[in-house]
């Protein structure tokens, strides 16, 4: 990182570090760091631009033996071998902000707050494979799925494999494979069990946004005093080093709040197919029993 000050590069990254984790201010850092507080302005924006620069290589959608261990997570997660397919779960979080000088009310959730919403995708650990961030708080989860990348590019997950999300989503199986639990109340025991399942192995991402907003209260516990546009950038740096810090076994207690919306909209995509089919042989899956009774096999209806 250039710089045209005399602070060492360990004292930027300390206030940068600082700013998101104690929920202060730039006015507090100032006085903490005893520097002037349009120089914390100019290091923060500094250093997250120096993070971004490394985002890709820490958030990353994995491959080959990667992408199995994902699935086998998955799995142990849900305590259901037929999860292995399952190789992330999708969620949206809402980053509140100071009410914007042009259009506010776009960014007026039904949380009652302004805020900018942030998707993403986690692994079984908790891990950020992907994010998208930017959305009015206005918006719903759906929406902001449809005009991400992952979702108009289909990015992820790879041909037989899929993701999971809540009831705010659509169930897919094209351009990405989504599966959503069934609607309550559900029809049978078959769905009722594959809801449980699914609950086990999808709540990882809640997790991982509890871990987020606890290492980083700034962020995701008071409204940013900063401009819209810099938002997405600095919910990119710490989904950055949230991975960053699991990698290195730093793992925190998560808060919980939920971010859930409710509903199901149905997809306005017109190449987009419905997933249910897939749900259903995934719920079969998941009730059939893992050993075959020897006895059993001498009779024809097996």
């Amino acid at each position: 990182m250039e710089s045209d000050h005399g602070w060492e590069r360990h004292i930027e990254v300390l206030v940068f570090l600082y700013w998101p984790a104690h929920a202060a201010s730039y006015t507090v850092v100032s006085q903490t760091f005893d520097i002037p507080k349009t120089s914390v302005h100019d290091i923060v924006h500094r250093v997250s631009r120096a993070v971004l620069g490394i985002l890709r290589k820490v958030i990353c959608f994995p491959t080959g033996d990667d992408l199995e261990a994902v699935g086998a997570g998955s799995a142990q997660l849900a305590r259901s071998p037929a999860f292995s397919r399952a190789v992330g779960a999708i969620d949206g979080c809402h980053i509140r902000i100071k009410p914007p000088a042009n259009n506010s009310h776009c960014y007026y959730n039904r949380k009652l707050f302004h805020s900018i919403q942030l998707q993403a995708i986690t692994d079984h650990r908790g891990k950020f494979l992907d994010i998208f961030a930017g959305y009015p708080g206005s918006v719903h989860n759906a929406r902001v799925l449809r005009n991400s990348p992952v979702y108009t590019g289909s990015l992820y997950p790879p041909p037989g494999k899929c993701i999971l999300g809540d009831g705010g989503y659509p169930c897919l199986s094209a351009p990405i494979c989504l599966i959503t639990p069934y609607r309550e109340p559900v029809q049978d025991p078959v769905q009722a069990r594959f809801n449980s399942k699914h609950s086990r192995a999808w709540n990882i991402i809640e997790r991982a946004f509890g871990m987020m907003k606890t290492r980083w209260r700034s962020v995701f516990f008071k409204a940013l005093e900063i401009s819209p546009a810099f938002v997405p950038e600095v919910v990119a740096c710490c989904a950055g080093l949230h991975n960053l810090t699991l990698l290195n076994g730093d793992i925190v207690e998560a808060e919980d709040e939920e971010d859930h919306d409710d509903g199901l909209p149905k997809p306005h995509n017109p190449q987009a197919r419905v997933g249910d089919h897939v749900r259903d042989n995934l719920a079969a899956a998941v009730s059939a029993p893992n050993i075959c009774v020897a006895a059993l096999r001498e009779h024809d209806y097996l």
